[in-house]
């Protein structure tokens, strides 16, 4: 029988999956199967209904018609449903993505406005959080930025009910990366970095607010602002020395992403040849599949580095990958460096290495 957190609850895959583990399956194993089914279920255009299985579905359907039958199994079976999705990013396009958590995003709107039992609605807005969080950022990825503002707004109202700050600061950081690329100027992405400090520095994450104060430097450094930009870096140092085992968010962010964070204050406010190491060894770091997103972004980056250290055809060597990995991803934010660099590549617009990465552009992606 499937167990509680399998967010294929009730389906004949669940217990397949169930029985493996019991039998010593590598995890390595049941996580590519797991990527198996929600590739074959986006192929067949079944949906995330379909992975859920027939008990999962006629408990959501129940719950639907009346939310008093909510129970713990079924917020699990959301939950996880949510964290395969989200496993996903960088593995298939993101308008697959938007198509699976749709159902999620749906049943989360109609039990938070119903008569779900009272201890179970705290569980309930965790799930719905995560839910919005990840739609917004979908919605982004496919230029719907006003889809986008509306979950943020939704995910950072229910994350105000949870009495949990560090999640409304994550949600506040996301928001804002998303606000930074498609918002002119940096205010608005500034005003939600700051208060996603504010809402880390009285959370229990220090990895969260690590992350917080790493975006804080970021635009900081995009400001000219280089003393602010070092001393959030210092203080994101700072907070991942001091991470311990309890970190209610222990994945969120790490010394490799902060390096990241690093090389970018270099490229803005300091020197390129060290913003290029940064971002070199960040990339070496970040080979998860659900990393390739941000690898992809990082790259870009380390190609802006080698073009201010007059390094051009290495630039474009980067950036081939990156277009590869933009296309696969369907990534907006990759596609947006890449055309910043591939302008800061003007002044070799005649040299055969630059009419081959235009030629890669328009192939791959039509621009």
């Amino acid at each position: 029988m499937p167990t509680a957190t399998s967010p294929l609850g009730g389906s004949d895959f669940a217990e397949l999956l169930d029985a493996l583990a019991r039998l010593g399956a590598a995890e390595t194993q049941m996580r590519e199967l797991r990527a198996l089914l929600v590739r074959t279920a986006t192929d067949s255009g079944t949906g995330l209904l379909a992975l859920l299985g027939p008990t999962t579905q006629l408990s959501m359907a129940a719950a639907l018609a009346d939310p008093a039958r909510v129970d713990d199994a079924l917020l699990a079976g959301m939950r996880a449903a949510v964290g395969d999705v989200n496993a996903q990013v960088g593995s298939l396009p993101f308008a697959r993505l938007q198509l699976l958590l749709a159902p999620v995003i749906e049943s989360c709107q109609r039990l938070l406005t119903g008569g779900v039992p009272e201890p179970l609605r705290p569980e309930l807005r965790t799930v719905a959080v995560q839910a919005y969080t990840l739609a917004g950022r979908l919605a982004f990825e496919t230029r719907d930025d006003q889809a986008s503002r509306a979950l943020y707004a939704a995910a950072t109202g229910a994350a105000g009910q949870l009495g949990t700050p560090w999640r409304r600061a994550v949600v506040h950081m996301s928001h804002a990366l998303v606000t930074l690329y498609s918002v002119p100027g940096i205010g608005a992405a500034r005003e939600l970095v700051d208060a996603s400090v504010r809402d880390a520095r009285t959370g229990d994450s220090v990895r969260v607010r690590a992350r917080a104060h790493a975006l804080q430097a970021e635009i900081a450094a995009r400001s000219g602002a280089e003393r602010h930009a070092q001393t959030a870096l210092s203080l994101a140092w700072y907070d991942l020395d001091r991470d311990d085992d309890e970190d209610p968010s222990p994945t969120s962010f790490s010394p490799d992403h902060l390096r990241g964070f690093e090389g970018l204050c270099e490229l803005y406010v300091g020197d390129a040849a060290v913003a290029h190491d940064f971002f070199a060894g960040s990339v070496a770091a970040l080979g998860a599949p659900r990393e390739r997103v941000q690898r992809a972004i990082v790259s870009t980056d380390q190609a802006m580095a080698c073009i201010r250290l007059d390094a051009p055809e290495r630039a474009a060597d980067l950036l081939h990958a990156c277009v590869d990995s933009a296309a696969s991803t369907g990534g907006r934010v990759p596609v947006l460096r890449l055309r910043q660099a591939r302008k800061e590549l003007r002044p070799w617009r005649r040299e055969g290495f630059v009419a081959d990465l235009d030629d890669h552009l328009i192939d791959v992606l039509g621009s």
